[in-house]
């Protein structure tokens, strides 16, 4: 089998729950060893369920330390300094306490790479900053929703996925560098970030974002989420070309530019809910794609798993979803989730 593009890449992780333990498995799908140093108890979401556990940890190995304790210290020493990156999830306040930093960290080995991902920076205190607070404070549920209903969160934590996925790539970046130092990812952060054309706009053309009806984008008409004679139906109208085939297959007259249908966005809305009421969900997807149309039928998660099986993978005894990154020749080893303390043995991070 091909290695993994991280072969070779050791990396440590100080984590819990989501956000930390994501980004380090999916090093791990790409072939990196990760090592979880969990405290004496463990990982908390441990807590949570062995599914949980399960989703975020897989292809991990397992030690057990006592950071508090000069003995776990010393071992996490002697980690580090075999190690090419210390990824970190904890509160800035812990990261300093017990010494999770590029400054403290590099009389063990000046190459490492840590990465500190925290709420709102490593610097900024220990306010609280779950999932569901960051997406408040970002402006992120305040953009979710209908116009009339009150403010609403995605059904998944995507400031956890988004804020680990991001630390991924500045720990990967600065690996390729060459130098050791200091990487900085907070949720806060990168929540903002992710609403780019919406801060663009009221940064430089004073447009404050406002929910619309049933998600519709605040550009693109008709680009949203429409009745049909049975479901909802993902319609997604960007360009004029796309407008065209759409129009041609459902019987809409007029509106052929962008700028017209964001003009009259009420009547073009009002024109397709009218001409998508003729069929199911289903059908419309059916007949659109084959024209190239953007458009989905909304379904549930066990709808969504039976139409991708080859999206399912085993990792020991559990299902999961594979990797999003699929690399040529290469396909991931989804070993399972450790055992708490698994690999508490002495000798370097290599033993396997």
């Amino acid at each position: 089998m091909t290695a993994g593009p991280l072969d070779g890449i050791r990396v440590l992780e100080v984590g819990h729950m989501l956000a930390g333990p994501y980004a380090t498995m999916m090093l791990a799908d790409l072939g990196a060893q990760v090592t979880k140093i969990e405290p004496p108890g463990g990982d908390i979401s441990r807590q949570v369920s062995d599914a949980y556990f399960a989703s975020l940890n897989r292809g991990k190995r397992s030690i057990r330390l006592d950071l508090t304790t000069d003995e776990g210290q010393a071992r996490l020493g002697e980690l580090v300094a075999d190690a090419h990156a210390l990824l970190v999830n904890l509160k800035p306040s812990a990261i300093h306490r017990l010494g999770l930093t590029y400054d403290v960290l590099r009389k063990w080995n000046e190459r490492i790479v840590c990465v500190a991902l925290t709420g709102y920076g490593l610097e900024a205190g220990d306010e609280p900053a779950f999932d569901y607070v960051v997406q408040a404070a970002t402006g992120v549920a305040a953009l979710t929703g209908a116009p009339d209903d009150p403010p609403t969160l995605p059904g998944y934590s995507s400031a956890d996925n988004s804020s680990g996925l991001t630390a991924a790539l500045g720990l990967l970046a600065q690996i390729v560098s060459g130098r050791g130092g200091q990487v900085e990812v907070s949720l806060r952060d990168v929540m903002l970030s992710q609403l780019n054309y919406r801060a663009s706009a009221y940064l430089n053309e004073g447009v404050e974002p406002r929910r619309l009806p049933l998600g519709a984008h605040s550009y693109y008409v008709p680009a949203q989420l429409f009745p049909t004679a049975e479901g909802y139906l993902a319609l997604f109208i960007t360009h004029d070309g796309f407008w065209k085939s759409f129009a041609s297959e459902a019987g809409v007259q007029g509106f052929p530019t962008m700028s017209e249908r964001a003009e009259r966005r009420e009547e073009v809305l009002a024109a397709v809910t009218d001409a998508l009421a003729g069929d199911t969900a289903a059908a419309w997807e059916a007949r659109l794609r084959p024209l190239g149309v953007p458009a989905a039928a909304v379904r549930t998660l066990p709808q969504a798993l039976a139409a991708t099986p080859e999206a399912v993978v085993t990792a020991g005894d559990f299902r999961l979803v594979r990797s999003p990154v699929r690399v040529e020749g290469y396909e991931p080893d989804y070993g399972p989730p450790p055992r708490l303390g698994e690999h508490d043995v002495s000798g370097t991070v290599r033993e396997s």
